[in-house]
Parts: structure tokens; sequence; C-alpha cells
């Protein structure tokens, strides 16, 4: 860490994930959030993204090729419905210092290594503030992910709800990621080359933009 680096904040970006493609699903997870995050503060089902220097916040999601570390402007995710940003302190790393760590973790966190329940968004989300040297997510974020709180949700919707919701979740995650990465185009490579002319803020360009860095950065550690 450079001792002259300026520290900036690190603010974590939380989404109800409400825009599944399944009315009945999003339902379900309204009624979740509602009760367990909004009635007695315990948690519900979220997604979350990590901002750090300059206007783009870093996430996690399911894809079956290459890293799942996306980028897109903060709180402007169109997949998921934002909820509120919390501060989780400040980095002392320079800003190219924090570009090593996502490529570090961009080879850390493949996007099929996905898995709801075992290392989701906010498992990624966890693990990038703790190495920007900032405080963990809060604990209700990811409540829905440990095994104990997982158990009541099912006996509240039965397990065969539950195995649904997982399911358009898990999906939701990856339409998400190939959305703003433009990885669900069917003419990929004709997007990749209009990409570069787009402006950097666009959600698709974003994507592209840190695929070009992480394969001309620094392989990571095995240390």
């Amino acid at each position: 860490m450079s001792s002259g680096s300026t520290c900036r904040e690190v603010v974590l970006h939380v989404y109800d994930v409400t825009k599944t493609g399944s009315e009945k699903t999003d339902n379900t997870v309204r009624k979740i959030n509602r009760f367990f995050k909004d009635g007695i503060g315990v948690g519900g089902i979220f997604h979350s993204a990590v901002q750090v220097y300059g206007e783009e916040e870093w996430s996690f999601g399911l894809c079956y090729r290459g890293t799942g570390v996306f980028c897109c402007p903060v709180r402007q995710n169109p997949m998921y419905t934002f909820r509120e940003s919390i501060v989780l302190g400040v980095t002392s790393f320079s800003n190219s210092e924090v570009n090593q760590i996502l490529i570090q973790l961009s080879h850390e966190w493949p996007g099929c290594s996905y898995d709801l329940l075992s290392r989701n968004c906010n498992h990624f989300t966890n693990a990038f503030c703790q190495k920007l040297g900032a405080r963990k997510i809060p604990g209700w974020v990811n409540r829905f992910a440990n095994a104990g709180y997982t158990a009541n949700v099912v006996a509240e919707t039965t397990a065969l709800q539950f195995r649904q919701v997982k399911s358009d979740i898990a999906n939701a995650s990856r339409v998400a990621y190939e959305f703003l990465t433009g990885l669900g185009q069917k003419e990929h490579d004709k997007a990749e080359s209009r990409a570069v002319n787009q402006n950097r803020s666009s959600p698709r360009f974003q994507g592209n933009w840190f695929r070009n860095i992480v394969s001309a950065g620094a392989k990571p550690s095995t240390t």
C-alpha cells in the first residue's frame, strides 16, 4: 500500500432482487424482504456492489465463460431495484492499486463458480471490501445465504417454492451479468467493435473495458 495514497470512501450499494423475470418469484422476494428486513431487521434477498474511485460499482454474477466480475454506473444496475447505500470506511490504496486488486479478483471469481448460497455477489463484495481495508458488509445483506436462515425461509414458503426462487434468482444473476457485459448479444463480435466507440459510462462498455484490462494485467499471485 502506498504511504502517500489518498483515502477514498468504500460504498456498498444494495438492491432488492425483484426483477427476476418471474412475477411469482418477485412477489416472494418482496414478502421476504418486507418481513425479514423491513419488519424485524434480520435480512432478506439482496444484490450488492462496491463503489471505490469514480462512478462505477463492482459486483459478481453468474456466467459460463470467463470472470464473473463486472461493473456498471453506481446505483443504476437495471436488473435489480436499488434500495440503499452504506459507507463501509475508506481505502488507502491508490486507484491503480485498486485496479490491480480487481484484476486479481477477476481471476479468483470465475462466473461459473457462482452459487446462490455459498458464492454469490454478496460474498464477492465482502471479499472486495476486506481487501480494500474497509469493514465487512452488514450481516443482513447476505443473511439469506446462511443455512439456518435459509431453513426458516424454506419453512415459510415450502421447499418447492424455495427451489424455484433459487433457480429464478440465479438465472437473474446470469441475465444481469450478460446484459451489463454485452455477452447476451447474438452478434457478439459486432457488439465488441461497437462498444469501444461508446462512452465509458455505458454498462456494456464497462464489461468490455474490464475484460481488456484483465487480459493486459498481471496474473494473480500464487502465494
